[in-house]
């Protein structure tokens, strides 16, 4: 049986904004959000998701408790709960005193083998931020991006996809740059995509030269 909660949300009767001003008021209401994940209704499930995303971005550590539930989503039958729960566990990062994170990164970088741009991209996308959570990891986040380099197109990664993953990883590169030991191999990623037929992507390669290389 759901809460009265989460049925407004999937009548419709209260907005996800107002849902989340709820919360932030609220800790309590937390538990059902968790629950809602599981729901059936797509429009609960995602809802939730989403209300839990931002409140991970402006107040971590209400969520950090939760955050072995959040691991257990990365392998979740809907790619769109992995997503979330990609960038979740990147703003958990902030405030992950016990280092959950630590013991889970292999399978947090495993998800760079996937074959959808958006899991592959919200991976690369938290790489800047973990590394500025925990910088002493920053040089092995430093190789798993680099690695991107290598992905091999499939049906549902094309050529123009990988352009669009090393135009993040630049900009992850960008955030954390300082924090690098092998600095001159993220400068060679970088100019390999200097004249890269993907206009967005010369003009990251461009900026990131003229401010690092």
């Amino acid at each position: 049986m759901e809460s009265r909660l989460l049925q407004q949300l999937a009548e419709k009767t209260i907005t996800k904004e107002q849902l989340v001003k709820k919360v932030k008021q609220d800790d309590k209401l937390i538990p059902d959000l968790l629950s809602g994940i599981s729901s059936s209704k797509p429009a609960v499930r995602y809802g939730c998701a989403k209300i839990l995303l931002d409140l991970s971005e402006e107040q971590p550590e209400k969520l950090y408790p939760a955050m072995d539930f959040f691991i257990t989503l990365l392998d979740s039958k809907y790619r769109i709960l992995t997503w979330n729960a990609i960038l979740i566990i990147a703003n958990l990062t902030k405030v992950d005193s016990r280092d959950k994170f630590d013991s889970i990164f292999e399978k947090y970088y495993l998800l760079l083998d996937n074959d959808y741009m958006v899991t592959v991209s919200n991976v690369v996308d938290s790489s800047g931020k973990i590394a500025q959570a925990k910088p002493h990891l920053a040089q092995k986040i430093a190789e798993k991006l680099l690695s991107v380099e290598h992905i091999s197109t499939t049906p549902r990664l094309s050529e123009e996809c990988k352009r669009v993953i090393a135009e993040h990883a630049i900009r992850s590169f960008d955030m954390f740059f300082a924090q690098i030991q092998q600095k001159e191999k993220v400068i060679e990623f970088v100019r390999n995509h200097h004249s890269s037929p993907r206009k967005t992507l010369r003009a990251e390669s461009e900026k990131f030269l003229k401010k690092w290389g």
